[in-house]
């Protein structure tokens, strides 16, 4: 009989927060009978599993089909290897994807075996989650150049890159990772209220971030005071108002789900775009633009209603998308969009903004992007996928 995940959770509560992965390493050898374990980082571009115990091993467990293949099923993957077997297990807090944990067992795991190794796998994300307010060592994983002070600010804005729940799929992906200036987007759930809200930032680079943060703040200073996506509006417009008086200020689209009934509220404030995938058709959705935010003083915003079908998703993208213009091309506009949001379709919500992004730089030719550039996806599956789970 194998002990339980308890001894590795004492030993991940007990461990320094920098030394999650030797504790967790030490605890999975004695519980489970382990030769070797392995954390695997996803980097910020969600491109790459890099490893943290042994980082000698580089780039190459970075391109490790089995790595890659549970990253992306969130599934369990077993490789026979010479007198053993390697099991990859997916990282992940609420449906935001950490990386992989690779344990080395001397045989094929049982039943019973497998179960608890994805229970300490679902341990660990969460000390890793945890423990990214206490050292930098994680982050340091991830990253594979210096980051910009603006994208630096914006990677500790953001509120996660992903959030699974039985209603509802999100995620969210920014570019350029690592020089990203104003662009952002942001999350909370409240019981059936989910708000959302992406912003195209004014400007580029760390002047253009600072705007963001106030902005980003701001709204969730009225949200968590029990606001609507109206005061939220109007309390960040005032703010940013009285800082730079109107001669700068932030475009932004909020949105607030009733992930029990598929209702959503919407104040448009700019140029992010939303566009909904039904089936096989995608169409814009219809938003009447109000006022940038802080571009006039005392502004007041309207909210506007659409509603979601089970199994509609829902993409909202920034000008650094929609309006995209490689040198001497037409901009990406409505109908890549399109394309790419329909490619997207038998994929889940964490996959589809990465081969969105993908589509975006191949559209530019892979050279590096202009623009900030933002993609939200959201799938709303209804009240049936919220009683299945």
């Amino acid at each position: 009989m194998v002990d339980g995940p308890d001894p590795v959770s004492r030993a991940l509560r007990a461990a320094p927060p920098d030394q999650l992965v030797e504790a967790a390493d030490q605890a999975i050898r004695a519980v489970l009978g382990a030769s070797r374990t392995e954390v695997l980082i996803a980097d910020y571009r969600i491109n790459g599993l890099w490893p943290v115990l042994d980082q000698e091993l580089g780039s190459s467990v970075a391109g490790e089909a089995a790595a890659q293949r549970c990253f992306s099923s969130q599934r369990p993957v077993l490789a026979a290897d010479e007198g053993g077997c390697r099991v990859f297990l997916p990282m992940s807090v609420w449906g935001d994807r950490v990386g992989v944990l690779v344990i080395e067992l001397p045989g094929a795991p049982g039943p019973e075996v497998e179960e608890r190794a994805v229970d300490i796998a679902g341990a660990l994300a969460v000390a890793l989650r945890a423990a990214d307010r206490e050292t930098d060592r994680y982050r340091r994983a991830r990253r594979r150049e210096r980051l910009s002070m603006a994208a630096e600010l914006q990677w500790e804005l953001l509120p996660g890159r992903s959030v699974t729940h039985p209603a509802f799929h999100l995620a969210g992906q920014l570019e350029p990772a690592y020089t990203v200036g104003g662009d952002h987007f942001d999350w909370s759930l409240d019981g059936d209220r989910l708000t959302v809200t992406v912003l195209n930032g004014d400007g580029t680079g760390l002047a253009a971030s600072l705007m963001t943060v106030t902005t980003v703040n701001a709204m969730r200073n009225a949200r968590r005071s029990g606001g609507g996506l109206a005061e939220q509006a109007e309390l960040a417009s005032d703010t940013l108002h009285y800082q730079h008086r109107g001669r700068r200020y932030v475009s932004t689209l909020l949105l607030e789900l009733d992930a029990a009934t598929g209702e959503v509220r919407a104040v448009d404030a700019g140029s992010p775009h939303v566009l909904r995938l039904r089936g096989g058709t995608v169409e814009p959705i219809a938003l009447d633009q109000q006022l940038p935010l802080g571009m006039f003083a005392e502004a007041r915003y309207d909210l506007q209603e659409f509603a979601l079908l089970p199994g509609d998703r829902l993409f909202v993208v920034s000008d650094g998308v929609w309006a995209a213009r490689p040198t001497g091309g037409e901009p990406y506009g409505e109908r890549a969009m399109a394309r790419a949001m329909r490619s997207t379709r038998l994929q889940p919500a964490t996959e589809a903004v990465g081969t969105v992004m993908r589509e975006l730089h191949a559209y530019h030719a892979d050279s590096d992007l202009r623009d900030d550039a933002v993609v939200v996806c959201l799938d709303w599956h209804g009240v049936r996928g919220r009683d299945a789970g």
